[in-house]
């Protein structure tokens, strides 16, 4: 498989997150009528990335300094959700296609300024997992591996592959930073869920990379700013919390428009008119804005000790990583109960709860939110010494 050429190059026609959330909502009806085309696709259409990148989607979080809206974490987190309610898949792959400015401001300062050169649009794929092997040689690394779910990889400008070095070198990972010639797709997301975020294997066979587009995930940004200050893993899960409460907000507003014309078998009245459906739905809605709740004041609070300069304690990063996986579970349970109030009619697969159900639970899969990070999170809360804070 190959990448598609997505122009980056665009003039800056967006000011503000207002501008870019207006944008948005105008496309989601078109972005929520796709979804078959999506799924089936197993990746977003060409045009539609170019639609959400014309809309300011991938500058987002961009700095002034370079072209892009510099948008806070708040900010940022009502555009991914807006998308994640039209669209599951939309929401995940332009949260992680629009990460590039917190995973890139990693590099030396002038890699960064040379991949921002040509525009503030930039898309970013890749993997975390170190499953390569990256030998130095002389001004760089040789790198050879595969990784497994790079989302949006079809249409990314730049991929992030980590690796081992096969040096003795502490710690022995490494981040390489690769165009899309450098990489082979291999055709491999058949999935359940998120089925439409072309998350593919991608292949690395004995490349050059130049030390100046490699970094650690340790290492001091070149940018400063609150996005950067704040670790990355407490960002991103909470980035991947987001996209659940999308969807979730996606099903309750789908099982409520639904239960205003159904008549439930032998029912006299819509479901809408059933108690046990209103007690149910007034749960959920409860539930979800719960999480919600949880999740945009935290973010908030991350900013804010960011802001102020100062870095997360290991109290901060517990609550953080806790929260995350506590709203994606509880998002997910409001899908549940959405897609089970829908009865048979859920069944379909032109009913939009039965794609809700799958990409939900797609999204509580990620080891960013898997169940025992409370386990590492609790360690820390509970005061216990020597707590590893690497995945925290």
């Amino acid at each position: 498989m190959t990448t598609d050429t997505i122009d980056d190059t665009r003039t800056n026609d967006v000011e503000s997150s207002d501008s870019v959330l207006d944008k948005i909502r105008a496309m989601a009806p078109a972005i929520a009528a796709r979804g078959d085309e999506i799924e089936q696709g197993r990746r977003l259409p060409t045009d539609l990335v170019e639609k959400l990148s014309t809309a300011g989607c991938f500058r987002a979080m961009v700095p002034a300094s370079h072209g892009g809206l510099g948008l806070t974490f708040a900010e940022q987190l009502l555009v991914i959700r807006e998308l994640a309610r039209a669209d599951g898949s939309v929401g995940w792959t332009v949260m992680i296609g629009s990460s590039a400015p917190v995973v890139l401001g990693l590099l030396p300062r002038s890699s960064f300024d040379q991949i921002y050169a040509k525009g503030p649009d930039v898309i970013l794929g890749g993997a975390f997992n170190p499953k390569g092997v990256a030998t130095p040689v002389d001004g760089g690394y040789r790198v050879s591996g595969r990784w497994s779910f790079a989302s949006g990889c079809q249409h990314c400008h730049w991929f992030v592959a980590h690796c081992m070095v096969d040096d003795g070198r502490m710690p022995p990972v490494r981040m390489m930073v690769l165009p899309p010639s450098d990489v082979e797709i291999a055709d491999t997301w058949y999935v359940s869920g998120l089925c439409g975020t072309g998350s593919h294997d991608f292949v690395v066979d004995d490349v050059f990379v130049p030390d100046e587009r490699s970094f650690t995930l340790w290492d001091e940004p070149a940018l400063d700013g609150p996005l950067w200050r704040i670790p990355e893993l407490s960002l991103s899960s909470l980035m991947m919390a987001n996209v659940a409460v999308g969807i979730a907000e996606g099903a309750l507003g789908e099982i409520t428009t639904l239960a205003s014309g159904k008549v439930p078998m032998l029912a006299d009245s819509t479901l809408g008119a059933n108690a046990l459906f209103q007690h149910d739905l007034a749960e959920a809605d409860a539930r979800l804005r719960a999480a919600r709740a949880l999740l945009d004041a935290d973010a908030a609070t991350a900013w804010r000790i960011a802001d102020a300069g100062r870095e997360l304690s290991p109290e901060d990063r517990a609550r953080t990583r806790s929260t995350a996986v506590w709203v994606a579970r509880t998002a997910a349970c409001v899908v549940d109960a959405a897609y089970h109030a829908g009865g048979g009619t859920s069944l379909y697969v032109s009913s939009p709860l039965q794609r809700r159900l799958r990409d939900v639970h797609a999204v509580t899969q990620h080891f960013a939110l898997k169940p025992d990070t409370l386990t590492l999170a609790g360690s820390v809360l509970a005061g216990q010494d020597g707590v590893d804070l690497s995945f925290l």
